[in-house]
């Protein structure tokens, strides 16, 4: 059968103050009036029953989750109790998945991503079950539409064939984020796409890939699943996890992977990750000002705002993001947005985690 997994363990740092660790990106109402959470699983039914979604996640963020998708039942959630990076998160999906149906075919999903084409999106999600079921490791390539250097890249090489009147072609090489120079080159050639971060592959695959591209991970791997479903499955993972290397999938496994496709879609695909990408998903209005709660302003232009019930007025501004939360208000340029991380780190670093 077929398993979809949704990746949602993550805090959202680059969107404080907004996303908090207990309540993170993924649980907010960004675009529109579903969280991204929601997105995420509407997306997928009624293609796939509600049965067959997993989710990893951590403990804390649990609850705020199910809350939202009571539709997904409570043993689907899988708790990964530190953050290791995608890799170790996917294998630990994995084995859960391979002990429920052997023959699983899992796609590797994020709750961060927005996507405006959802039944383009289906239509890949459907291709490239169907290649993999052939062995293939695939990834969504997302078919780009300028020359990011914030995204990876996926070469596409030979054309192995076509389902569904989309492309598949061998994956010959990943390009992690290149410079300005580098991005150009890449969509110029026409023949990268963006690396998605979406997967799909039969379960026993990236079990063998795990295997032989990162034993020590699967030994510990093998550890918790000899005691899944059983009373020490808790103790043992709590043990075992935070030795356990962090990694991405991307480097730990997909650079060096046999048998790797890529399908470039074009889906209206958003990694929903900063405020600035934020600024891509929503409109503007006619002095272009993004809005999303309670804004007046005179002489004001090309401002993000995210504000609740509370007024926020401004006067002769412009190029800034603006957040009010109850607690924190960020302003900042839109030049320096991807400083807000950077922020997090301070007043973590000054101990003030009840803003965090």
């Amino acid at each position: 059968m077929y398993y979809p997994l949704i990746m949602a363990g993550g805090t959202g740092t680059r969107l404080w103050p907004l996303s908090r660790r207990k309540y993170p990106k993924q649980a907010l109402k960004l675009v529109g009036e579903r969280t991204l959470m929601q997105h995420a699983v509407d997306r997928l039914i009624p293609q796939v029953p509600a049965g067959q979604i997993i989710v990893i996640t951590r403990q804390e963020h649990v609850q705020p989750l199910s809350e939202q998708v009571p539709e997904l039942p409570q043993d689907n959630f899988i708790v990964e109790p530190e953050g290791r990076g995608t890799a170790p998160a996917i294998g630990l999906a994995a084995i859960h998945l391979q002990q429920r149906d052997p023959e699983a075919v899992m796609a590797v999903l994020t709750a961060d991503h927005f996507i405006s084409d959802v039944s383009g999106f289906r239509r890949a999600l459907a291709a490239a079950e169907e290649v993999a079921r052939d062995g293939y490791l695939v990834t969504l390539g997302i078919k780009p539409t300028f020359p990011s250097t914030g995204y990876g890249y996926v070469h596409q090489g030979q054309h192995i064939k076509q389902v569904d009147g989309l492309d598949v072609y061998q994956a010959d090489r990943f390009t992690e984020k290149p410079d300005a120079e580098e991005a150009q080159q890449l969509v110029e050639s026409g023949v990268y796409s963006w690396n998605s971060g979406m997967f799909v592959w039969r379960v026993d695959r990236i079990l063998e890939e795990f295997q032989r591209q990162m034993p020590d991970f699967y030994d510990q791997l093998q550890e918790v699943d000899a005691v899944l479903e059983q009373p020490g499955y808790a103790e043992t993972l709590d043990r075992v996890w935070p030795a356990v290397e962090k990694e991405t999938i991307d480097y730990g496994v997909m650079e060096g992977a046999d048998r790797v496709a890529v399908i470039p879609v074009d889906i209206g695909w958003h990694d929903v990750g900063s405020w600035a990408s934020l600024l891509e998903v929503l409109p503007a209005d006619e002095e272009g000002n993004t809005v999303v709660g309670n804004h007046v302003g005179i002489d004001s232009s090309d401002l993000l705002v995210v504000g609740g019930d509370r007024l926020i007025a401004t006067i002769g501004v412009e190029g800034l993001v603006i957040v009010d939360t109850e607690d924190a208000l960020l302003i900042c340029t839109k030049e320096r947005e991807q400083d807000v991380k950077a922020m997090v780190e301070l007043l973590e670093a000054n101990g003030r985690d009840n803003l965090l």
